[in-house]
């Protein structure tokens, strides 16, 4: 009878030690109201949760809009959760200011992924992402022989004069109200990633790189200057509109107002389901070499996370191409891997996207590896507002040169 006592007593032990042993984590993501988005995440944290009995996750989502809020007021709260997303050029100023901490996942498993995947600061892997997105020059196969212009392509693509003498032939044509939609009316982060990639092709830069310690030289110099004359003349010179409906930029192209529009690759299917000889060009190159931007959502572990580890097990589980392809599928964005981009049909080699898989590797730049990059696309957005609605060029570059380097001599350098 001791015997059975006892032996009933070891099993009851032995099943308590092992729910003691299974930790909750808790995670925080962005895509609130997003059903395809939630959908996937929630898929993927089933998956991992019964996997393994060590770890649960349980998620909190929030509102885009609000979610960059949310977590900076849970990192003064000291709430933040063991695993929370970020829009990867914010990282950096998360990981500076405390609220993330380095992954501690195998690397080489994301050997083959995207550059604009890894969030890197300070040499340390900080963040990974499971899509990247890609802005090409969209317009129509038709418009370019009724044009005479030549195809570009990732190895030879327009030059500026190139560019410029495309944008000339469709206002010369008179069959549409603007040659050229860059977007105007998309606000903030869209003008960084949109927009200063065109600056970096002339030479010039939002901060300078080297040291990331000013912006002088980078965003008021010879280069610069170039591009904010440049980009003025857009305007002024009828090629685009400075301020538009946001009705224009979304169904504008497909309404045959625009010749060539300025757009990423989540909007693609749209074009092509408007016109079926959409093609999707690649950036110029202004000298420097064409450029498009590159980062997006990320997978990260904030600093106040008592399961690192388990964290960090949870997302090198969602790196599985699996779930790479059921983001594709699901929001259109590029798969962060070559493998996984070939078990989508849209981004598959001969797939009617899969050219934005090359933009991507081949022409993609990461927005300033700075935690002061937060301050200095918000700068470099009004600046380029104002050049727009007429503002002079060196005066408005002077001056947001000013402001960028006040922030990061009052930040101390951020740790540059």
């Amino acid at each position: 009878m001791k015997l059975v006592k006892f032996a009933a007593s070891a099993v009851i032990l032995a099943w308590a030690s092992s729910a003691q042993a299974t930790e909750t984590l808790s995670m925080w993501y962005h895509g609130a109201g997003n059903e395809v988005e939630s959908k996937i995440v929630n898929q993927i944290i089933a998956d991992f949760n019964g996997s393994q009995s060590d770890w649960k996750v349980e998620l909190q989502s929030f509102p885009q809009a609000a979610y960059n809020d949310s977590v900076v007021a849970g990192a003064l709260a000291g709430n933040l959760p063991d695993i929370l997303d970020v829009d990867g050029p914010n990282m950096p100023n998360w990981a500076w200011a405390g609220y993330m901490q380095p992954l501690t996942i195998d690397e080489a498993k994301i050997a083959s992924f995207l550059p604009g995947t890894k969030g890197v600061w300070n040499g340390k892997l900080y963040s990974i992402g499971l899509w990247d997105a890609a802005v090409a020059l969209v317009t129509r196969q038709s418009t370019l022989d009724e044009l005479g212009l030549r195809t570009p392509t990732l190895d030879q693509p327009w030059s500026k004069d190139e560019f410029m003498a495309a944008l000339d032939a469709a206002k010369a044509a008179g069959k549409w109200e603007f040659a050229f939609d860059p977007g105007m009316a998309w606000t903030g982060e869209w003008y960084p990633y949109a927009f200063s990639p065109f600056l970096q092709s002339f030479g010039g830069d939002i901060v300078d790189r080297s040291t990331y310690k000013t912006a002088e030289g980078a965003l008021n110099g010879d280069a610069a200057l170039a591009f904010g004359n440049w980009w003025q003349g857009l305007f002024t010179g009828g090629y685009a509109q400075a301020t538009q409906d946001p009705a224009d930029r979304d169904g504008g192209f497909a309404a045959g107002k625009y010749a060539f529009s300025w757009n990423g690759n989540w909007a693609a299917l749209g074009a092509l389901s408007a016109f079926s000889d959409t093609v999707f060009l690649p950036a110029p190159d202004f000298g420097n070499g064409p450029k498009i931007g590159a980062a997006s959502w990320q997978f990260g572990v904030s600093a106040s996370s008592k399961h690192p580890e388990g964290a960090s097990a949870f997302i090198e589980f969602a790196l599985q191409d699996k779930y790479l392809a059921d983001f594709s599928n699901g929001i259109g964005l590029i798969p962060a891997t070559p493998t996984a981009a070939e078990s989508v049909d849209n981004y598959k080699a001969g797939g009617p996207l899969s050219v934005f898989v090359d933009y991507s590797a081949k022409q993609g730049m990461v927005r300033p590896v700075s935690p002061g990059y937060v301050v200095q696309a918000k700068v470099f957005e009004k600046a380029l507002a104002d050049i727009a609605n007429g503002a002079d060029v060196a005066t408005t570059l002077d001056a947001a040169v000013d402001e960028i380097n006040a922030d990061i001599e009052k930040n101390g350098g951020y740790g540059h």
